[in-house]
């Protein structure tokens, strides 16, 4: 049985297309086809039959697909253009080689810091914290009073004992001595009167012609008159002493500090100020603590008339300061920290050490002879017990356990475990595991001295263009490019 084809009405767009008659589907007129599927494709105005409206869509597409394959065209020819870069870079970004099989990764080389492990003296010391303390401390002080008419001295310089400082003015302690000096005088004449007289007694006693109490009482008058002139000879000397107190002189030899009271002021006799302060630097203490427990390796090298040596170090223990030697140890333990005092004592010939410097002592106690000695960044410490990593003749490291001696600063002795003339790894470690390959800055400076050297004797020699990285022959072939686009 045959159905009826389906019939369809087609939108009319225009007026003159309500009488248009309704063809079935399978039979479509080619005036009557709508070419837009959208609205916004449909021509503008009327579209009346028989009319050639224009074919948007169709044109757009055409573009399209037109500059489409022209991009395609231009990528393969440039593909093909530039295929000794791609290549290779495609290749190392996939991972892949020119060969089937990937080729095995070269084991990694470390680069570490080493040492030789030697055979020498070890010293051991004590260190401890102390300060700087003068043997001697003098503060200048006026002992008469009077007006200051000279400084002799430059702020910080470097006084011997008996140099002029200061002086006081002088004329009223001379004018104290002529004083003095006039009653001096008259109570001698007074007394060579009384003598006189004296004598004349005595004579006139032998012939009764006066009284003995008049002798007696010319006899004392003598003798008074000469206590009275050694009162005033000493008055004498007092003034002449005052006289020498104007001139202030250096009681001791060190430096002198800086000016407590200027030219021309007043001073006083035993003012609590003074003028300056003399502070003796040659030689210089220090006094410094120890633990306590680290007295009897102390006492024991100085009982037996070892003298120990005593090196002065900065705050940050990096600058040696002065040398010098144990002068003795106190009489008793401070309980509150549980040390005990030492005295050292130093030449201080350069000046280094000032009074109430706070520095570092390091004490020696001992000397161990032939001890096997390594840096001390070579020792790890690992939860079971001590190792170093040792460098073997095929540079790798071998892990080996170590028995520790003794650690002195950066050198430390082993017991056992290593032989002198070995190397040890003292950088890097974290890196390393046993028979791991290592290199050193010298084993690279050597490689690149020889590698220079061979440059220099065959000079023509250059590197093939096939034995570039890949990364070079990319770089070199987007230069030419470069080039060639300039």
């Amino acid at each position: 049985m045959i159905s009826k084809p389906s019939v369809v009405k087609l939108p009319q767009t225009s007026d003159t297309a309500k009488d248009r008659p309704v063809f079935p589907l399978d039979q479509p007129r080619e005036a009557d086809t709508i070419h837009s599927p959208h609205p916004a494709m449909e021509p503008y105005g009327p579209t009346t039959p028989g009319s050639n409206p224009p074919k948007s869509g169709s044109i757009v597409s055409t573009l399209f697909w037109t500059s489409f394959w022209i991009c395609v065209v231009a990528a393969a020819a440039a593909g093909w253009h530039f295929r000794e870069v791609i290549e290779p870079w495609v290749a190392q970004q996939l991972g892949m080689g020119h060969s089937a099989t990937p080729k095995a990764m070269p084991p990694r080389v470390v680069p570490v810091v080493t040492a030789v492990v030697q055979k020498s003296d070890l010293q051991v010391y004590i260190n401890g914290l102390g300060t700087v303390t003068a043997f001697k401390t003098v503060t200048i002080r006026s002992r008469v009073e009077g007006e200051l008419v000279k400084v002799a001295f430059t702020e910080g310089q470097m006084v011997k004992e008996g140099d002029l400082l200061a002086e006081i003015d002088r004329r009223p302690f001379e004018v104290q001595l002529q004083q003095a000096e006039g009653q001096l005088a008259r109570d001698q004449a007074t007394l060579k009167s009384a003598d006189i007289t004296f004598k004349r007694y005595q004579e006139l006693t032998q012939t009764r012609s006066i009284s003995p109490q008049q002798v007696d009482e010319q006899r004392a008058l003598v003798q008074q008159t000469a206590g009275a002139i050694q009162s005033v000879q000493a008055a004498v000397e007092n003034a002449k002493l005052q006289l020498d107190y104007c001139r202030i002189t250096a009681p001791i030899s060190g430096r002198i500090g800086l000016r407590l009271v200027d030219q021309g002021n007043i001073v006083r006799a035993n003012d609590p100020n003074g003028l300056a302060v003399i502070t003796q630097l040659q030689p210089i203490a220090l006094v410094f603590t120890i633990p306590q427990d680290d007295i009897v390796r102390v006492q024991k090298p100085q009982s037996e008339g070892q003298p120990l040596v005593v090196d002065a170090f900065d705050r940050d223990f990096k600058n040696k300061l002065a040398t010098g030697k144990l002068l003795a140890i106190d009489n008793q333990v401070d309980s509150t920290t549980g040390t005990v005092r030492l005295k050292a004592v130093f030449d201080n010939e350069d000046g280094l050490l000032f009074p109430n410097q706070f520095v570092n002592a390091r004490l020696l106690v001992d000397t161990r002879r032939d001890a096997t000695v390594v840096p001390t960044a070579a020792v790890q410490r690992g939860p079971t017990s001590t190792f170093v990593y040792v460098v073997q003749p095929d540079d790798t490291v071998e892990l080996r356990t170590v028995t520790v001696s003794l650690a002195e600063g950066t050198r430390t002795s082993v017991e056992s475990g290593l032989s002198p003339g070995e190397i040890v790894v003292t950088e890097g470690l974290d890196k390393l595991q046993p028979k791991t390959k290592i290199t050193t800055r010298e084993k690279e400076l050597e490689k690149e001295n020889q590698r220079k050297k061979g440059e220099d004797q065959h000079p023509g020699q250059r590197e093939s263009p096939d034995s570039k990285p890949p990364g070079e022959k990319r770089n070199t072939a987007i230069g030419s490019i470069k080039k060639g686009s300039l």
